[in-house]
């Protein structure tokens, strides 16, 4: 019995993405209180009070960080919904 190749193309990146899945990426600035980015993210990405306290801490601190990770289908209107607060959000 012999094997039949064929010529299949795989975009790995789009398998690692399907995998692992898409980070809420929040930038800091120099605009945004605390206090608006701690709200924006109970109100839009279902933190609690205490989970966006911590984020807030620790974008300010390292400049950015992942608020939520998981599929670009969930995650893209929590994006646009930030970036239309007027906070500086990614996925990637």
């Amino acid at each position: 019995m012999s094997a039949v190749l064929t010529d299949v193309k795989i975009d790995i990146q789009e398998i690692v993405d399907d995998l692992l899945g898409f980070r809420l990426i929040v930038h800091n600035d120099n605009v945004n209180t605390f206090e608006w980015v701690i709200e924006s993210l109970v109100d839009i990405c279902n933190h609690t009070t205490e989970q966006a306290e911590q984020c807030a801490f620790l974008i300010h601190y390292k400049g950015k960080y992942a608020v939520k990770q998981g599929d670009k289908q969930k995650l893209s209107p929590m994006r646009e919904a930030l970036v239309d607060r007027g906070i500086n959000a990614t996925l990637e």
